[in-house]
């Protein structure tokens, strides 16, 4: 079976749709289909969950999560737009965010050292580093100060699960996920 339509169907596999409501987007993210797909996302969680920190956890991640693709695709252009992987969905104890895009093949060792920094912290070390961006105030060229993923770690106090699926020699496809628990802090 060709590599996307096996990934593809491991993301989609019965378990996930039997548990909850998988939403999945595969194509150009735009700030306009960032907006749709949110309030969708955002619709179906506030039918299913009432506690409304955790919708806004669930919505803040979802945010961050697509500005990432459409600021750090390899394939993103000028105006804001990349391609990417985009399924939010739930579980009995949480919901969960996964993003999927492509990288080129000289960042997955920062990438992946940075994620793995990240899930050894804890939170008063997470809000020491995230004191330190915010002063520094160092914005790349893609436009952030490196915020982002801090953010998410910090907000859902839940390590990421991720993987690096090779392409070719210049690129791979990051798939990341993101969980938000059900329970409030």
């Amino acid at each position: 079976m060709d590599k996307d339509l096996l990934f593809i169907q491991t993301i989609l596999s019965d378990g996930m749709i039997s548990q909850g409501f998988p939403l999945v987007y595969k194509g150009a993210l735009t700030h306009e289909t960032m907006k749709f797909f949110t309030k969708m996302a955002e619709d179906k969680i506030s039918v299913r969950c009432k506690d409304a920190s955790v919708r806004r956890k669930v919505f803040h991640v979802m945010v961050e999560m697509l500005q990432n693709i459409t600021r750090h695709s390899a394939d993103a252009d000028e105006g804001g737009s990349g391609n990417g992987l985009f399924v939010v969905g739930e579980r009995a104890e949480y919901y969960y965010i996964i993003t999927g895009n492509v990288v080129r093949s000289s960042v997955v060792r920062d990438l992946e050292d940075n994620i793995e920094m990240l899930n050894e912290m804890n939170r008063d070390a997470l809000d020491k580093l995230h004191k330190k961006q915010i002063q520094a105030g160092e914005l790349s060229m893609k436009g952030g100060a490196g915020l982002g993923l801090i953010d998410i770690i910090r907000k859902t106090g839940e390590k990421y699960a991720y993987q690096f699926l090779r392409l070719d020699e210049n690129y791979h496809f990051f798939v990341l996920k993101a969980t938000v628990s059900v329970t409030p802090d």
